[in-house]
Formats: structure tokens, C-alpha cells, sequence
């Protein structure tokens, strides 16, 4: 391979924004009708969850930082899913309405994009999302969104810490 050919980030392997916003409504959409997962969601949502949350994946996936650039950082993510404590149950139904989300909306032909997108959304609900189980207040301020590449986690930063 080319030494000055750049392999393509995991964000345009989707195909963007817009096609991470349909994975965002596919996904939403399965948890609310799930009958564990839709628990999270029972006292309310930000009118703008799937938009957010597509954007959030979208850096995390090494797209734009329009997450953090608008909606806030890793401190005030891992803060909303943070002191409710243990939920295992809840974390693997999420990522099985994941993987039928990206069958929803065509990802399930490309078995390495489909991969590596299980990877990142299991290894971001059953880690960084749950590292704090007991309280909100126990997350540190000043943490940055962490980036995922086709090799998995990137290191550097707080996320070595993960």
C-alpha cells in the first residue's frame, strides 16, 4: 500500500452524518420498543436525542466535533448515564437493538464496517457509559470524546484510563 494513501476513517466508511443519523433513529427506535431499554428513556428525552446522538458518534468515529463544539463533552455524557447503577441487562439488549439497527439501515452487507461499529457501541455502553455507576458526581470534568478507529480504541489522553 502506498505510504501516502490515508485509509478512510470508520465516519466516512458510514457515510457521514446523514446515514449515522439513520442509525441513530434505527437505534432509537428499537430500544423504546424494547421493553428493558425503553427504561431509560420513561421520564423523557432531549427532543434532539437522535440529532445528538449521531453527532456524537460522529466524532467519536473520527468525523466532525460538532458534538462537542455545540452539545458539550465527554464529562456531560458519561454524567447522564452515570448513577444508576449496575445494569447489565439493560447495557446488552442496547447493543443487540444496536446490531438490529444496523441491519435496519444496511450496514449488516459489510462485515467489517458492521464489526467495528459493534465494537465501539458495545465497548461505549459497557465501559466508558457505565465507569460510574454509583453518581454523577464521581465523573471528572474535562473529558474529551474518545476516538474510535478501525483498530479499536485510540489511545491517548483520559481514554488510556477507560
Amino acid at each position: 500500500m502506498n505510504a501516502n494513501v490515508v485509509k478512510q476513517t470508520v465516519y466516512e466508511a458510514v457515510g457521514g452524518h446523514d446515514a449515522l443519523l439513520r442509525l441513530a433513529s434505527a437505534w432509537h427506535t428499537r430500544v423504546l420498543e424494547d421493553e428493558v431499554v425503553s427504561h431509560a428513556f420513561s421520564h423523557g428525552y432531549h427532543p434532539q436525542h437522535t440529532e445528538r446522538l449521531a453527532a456524537y458518534w460522529a466524532e467519536a468515529l473520527g468525523g466532525p466535533t460538532t458534538y462537542s463544539e455545540r452539545y458539550g463533552d465527554e464529562t456531560s455524557v458519561v454524567r447522564m448515564h452515570s448513577g444508576n447503577g449496575p445494569h447489565e441487562e439493560m447495557d446488552h439488549r442496547a447493543i443487540a437493538c444496536f446490531d438490529q439497527a444496523l441491519e435496519d439501515v444496511g450496514f449488516g452487507h459489510d462485515e467489517q464496517l458492521r464489526h467495528v461499529l459493534h465494537d465501539y457501541f458495545a465497548w461505549a455502553t459497557t465501559m466508558a457509559m457505565a465507569r460510574y455507576p454509583d453518581s454523577a458526581e464521581d465523573v471528572p470534568d474535562g473529558l474529551h470524546i474518545p476516538k474510535w478507529s478501525w483498530d479499536g480504541l485510540v489511545s491517548g489522553g483520559e481514554v488510556d484510563e477507560i
